[in-house]
């Protein structure tokens, strides 16, 4: 009898014991992991941020955070994107020569992005840190309430705050508030429409 009950009780502890070093194992675990992943504090600082862009439609935009700033990725129509040199004369700065954006994206010239279809920049007036909101529909003047943007309108961005206006591509209209055209961060860009903001896509030197 005394035999039964100290086997009983040996499995027991035993497997009260497997089981408390499973659960240790598994709250172990979970700081290990989470720590592959960028920490508030990095991406705050500028840890890069992936964005799948493949499931926007043409004329749809998201806004994801990077460095604490909102930063805008619109897919542009095939339309918007053949007239993107027809209003330069519209611009204070078409060539953007006097704009933040990496040279890659410079010698991309009125596309203002790695692959013309897809267009990311910072969602901040360059006049006072607003947010711009996105008007991507070309000659439709009236799409934003309450506002005239003119007419023969190519599509592109308004801030509401003081009525800077840009194009498609964040260059900003002649005599606005707004100094300088949208600014551009480092990206990467794939096949499938990944988008890595933070990563530089310039070449490595030699």
């Amino acid at each position: 009898m005394s035999d039964q009950v100290d086997h009983s009780r040996r499995r027991l502890l035993t497997a009260a014991t497997v089981g408390t070093g499973a659960i240790g194992a598994v709250f172990a675990a979970v700081p290990f992991l989470a720590s592959w992943q960028p920490s508030a504090r990095a991406k705050a600082l500028g840890a890069p941020v992936e964005v799948d862009a493949s499931k926007l439609e043409p004329g749809q935009m998201l806004k994801v955070a990077w460095r604490g700033q909102p930063v805008f990725v619109v897919r542009r129509s095939k339309e918007v994107i053949a007239q993107l040199g027809n209003h330069d004369a519209l611009l204070a700065d078409p060539a953007s020569d006097d704009s933040e954006q990496p040279d890659y994206i410079k010698a991309k010239g009125a596309a203002r992005a790695i692959n013309p279809e897809y267009w990311v920049g910072l969602a901040v007036c360059t006049h006072l840190g607003c947010s711009p909101l996105g008007a991507f529909e070309a000659n439709n003047q009236f799409q934003v309430a309450g506002t005239d943007l003119g007419s023969g309108w190519p599509g592109g961005f308004y801030c509401p705050c003081h009525g800077s206006k840009y194009d498609i591509s964040g260059r900003v209209f002649k005599s606005m508030p707004a100094p300088k055209n949208l600014a551009i961060p480092s990206y990467t860009f794939s096949g499938d429409a990944r988008i890595t903001i933070g990563v530089d896509a310039a070449p490595q030197k030699t």
